[in-house]
């Protein structure tokens, strides 16, 4: 009988060893594997680039008058800058694409020996106008120098809406890194098997491109249309791709 037992004991402790060996096994592949991604890939970074041409100019318009007493200059300046912002609407522009920037009176002082004396006042009033007609531009800026625009400057040509040019970019930027992943799996002998992961860096918009117009003119002066380029811009978008090979 204990032989019996000894035998039926042998026979559990077998058991209870290869049990206890398979689960150690089981445990340290599991922790093998864990947070292990056991595909074969490459990432690859692609570019793309869409020239646009600007669909939107912003220009500053100002009106500085200078003289003895606050009324005369006030009067001035106002009936001036009410003429500038009438023809601006008259030439198409929106209410709400003109924006009154600054109205200011100061003195003006000068200076004798050391002492200073006050010798008169000056107002300025600026304002901001979008342009979203391109043709309109030129014309603009010459009949604001006839209506008494003295200050011209702060010439910004943008790109009013850029959504569509970003996606063909981003598409543009796709094919780049798809045409490289190609390039690379044929040179390691290897096929591509589809995307893992896809990310976007910054990027897009473009860079606002400014004009220098600052400078003084005289409403009194002959007043030829300016010649107006607004060049291109770049929208630009950077990928980056991930690929499982086999």
């Amino acid at each position: 009988m204990k032989q019996f037992l000894y035998v039926v004991g042998a026979i559990v402790g077998l058991v209870l060893i290869v049990y206890l060996g398979s689960l150690t096994r089981n445990s340290l592949q599991e922790y093998n594997y864990i947070g292990r991604d056991v595909r074969d890939t490459i990432t690859i970074n692609g570019q793309g680039e869409v020239d646009v041409k600007p669909d939107l100019t912003t220009v500053t318009l100002g009106v500085t008058t200078e003289g003895d007493t606050v009324e005369a200059i006030q009067a001035e300046n106002t009936e001036k800058m009410n003429s500038i912002i009438a023809r601006l609407k008259e030439q198409g522009i929106a209410e709400d694409d003109i924006k009154t920037l600054n109205f200011s009176v100061n003195p003006r002082y000068s200076w004798e020996d050391g002492e200073r004396t006050e010798v008169g006042y000056e107002i300025r009033q600026n304002v901001q106008v979008k342009i979203r007609d391109e043709s309109l531009t030129s014309k603009i800026l010459a009949e604001a120098g006839k209506l008494g625009a003295n200050q011209v400057g702060g010439l910004n040509f943008t790109i009013d809406d850029t959504s569509e040019f970003e996606q063909e970019a981003r598409l543009k930027a796709i094919d780049d890194a798809k045409d490289k992943a190609q390039e690379l799996a044929d040179e390691l002998g290897l096929n591509l098997v589809r995307v893992v992961s896809f990310s976007e860096a910054g990027g897009g918009q473009p860079t606002p491109m400014y004009g220098m117009m600052e400078r003084s003119v005289s409403a009194d002066a002959a007043m030829p249309e300016p010649t107006i380029e607004t060049g291109t811009q770049k929208v630009t978008s950077y990928v980056s791709v991930t690929f499982e090979v086999r």
